[in-house]
């Protein structure tokens, strides 16, 4: 691959999902995810029939479930996964994070974009591109999409080991996802690519939803808020309707310096994977993000807005390749036209 290195660009994409008016479409989702619809309750309890235990009318005399209850949620999630994601089987253990699935379909439909924005408008599917989820959690919920979407084969790496058996244990459950992922513990809980993703090694994507807290307490006072007000009763005793374990939700120096700890180490790894990316959930954090970039002198940054609801977050990535590198690339990995 050659050497030189153009000056640095940063773009950033808009949000493509447009409201139909009437419709009931959630404007702010993807244009390609399964989730900008409301939530069809017969279908989803066909899929998964817990879940109907957890379905009631709401104050607006729509079913819904009352999602400040950890079973809920988890009944929800396991019955979108059966029926758009075609699982037989899934499952985590009590307490570890159970994510929003139109969140992190979000990000694998805006992350193949940003693919597809490299290889000529089409985004490159199959076994052959491979992404690292780094933090993959016991639930496994990057690998599950973006393989059945997309076709991707995934390496998901976690500091703990319960959730990598879990994740195991869903990959094993679901022969559409055997021989697709593959877990790596990894062994330095200081570490984000080092001893998980070996130097010879090539990765199309890196994707990462990191630890939002400075610390555990920080993490319940969170909760505590989210479940006031979801609840028309207050509490004080703060109970994680999503879940969530220790590093699922704090790292010391927070979000902030997890991503600063991962740009850093991402050049050391410069050329082993194609566009590196993360979540920042923190607006806040987009500026010292950027100007981590600038320091470890990355050719291309972009900045993708998402949405769900009230709710607005970020992916920002980038890449240490060339313009000439990326042409390689794209016409060995991708088999795209070599005279585009």
């Amino acid at each position: 691959m050659g050497n030189n290195r153009k000056s640095r660009r940063s773009i950033s994409f808009k949000d493509s999902g447009k409201s139909k008016g009437g419709s009931g479409e959630k404007s702010r989702i993807h244009p390609r995810s399964q989730h900008r619809n409301r939530y069809d309750f017969k279908v989803l309890t066909k899929a998964h029939p817990p879940l109907a235990s957890s379905v009631s009318l709401n104050v607006h005399g729509n079913e819904s479930i009352d999602f400040a209850r950890p079973e809920a949620v988890k009944a929800l999630n396991t019955a979108l996964l059966m029926h758009h994601y075609k699982l037989d089987y899934w499952d985590i253990p009590e307490g570890y994070l159970c994510p929003p699935i139109p969140g992190r379909a979000d990000y694998i439909h805006h992350i193949a974009d940003v693919l597809c924005a490299s290889n000529f408008g089409r985004i490159p599917t199959g076994a052959g591109i491979k992404c690292i989820d780094i933090g993959t959690g016991a639930n496994c919920i990057y690998p599950i999409i973006g393989q059945h979407e997309y076709g991707w084969s995934f390496i998901g790496t976690d500091i703990d080991k319960t959730s990598i058996d879990s994740a195991q244990k869903i990959v094993d459950g679901n022969p559409g996802l055997k021989g697709k992922v593959e877990l790596r513990l990894q062994p330095d809980s200081k570490d984000i690519f080092y001893c998980v993703l070996r130097k010879e090694e090539r990765v199309d994507l890196s994707i990462c939803n990191p630890p939002f807290h400075a610390s555990a307490l920080a993490a319940e006072e969170a909760s505590l808020r989210k479940v006031n007000n979801l609840n028309a009763k207050k509490t004080d005793k703060p109970t994680l309707n999503f879940g969530g374990k220790g590093s699922e939700l704090w790292t010391d120096g927070g979000e902030r310096r997890f991503i600063r700890d991962m740009v850093r180490e991402s050049k050391k790894f410069a050329d082993s994977c194609f566009w590196f990316s993360t979540l920042v959930s923190k607006e806040a954090n987009l500026k010292g993000t950027r100007e981590a970039l600038n320091a470890v002198k990355a050719l291309e940054i972009k900045v993708i807005p998402m949405g769900q609801g009230n709710k607005s977050s970020r992916i920002i990535a980038w890449t240490f390749l060339t313009a000439e590198q990326q042409k390689e690339w794209k016409n060995t990995r991708w088999k795209a036209d070599s005279n585009s």
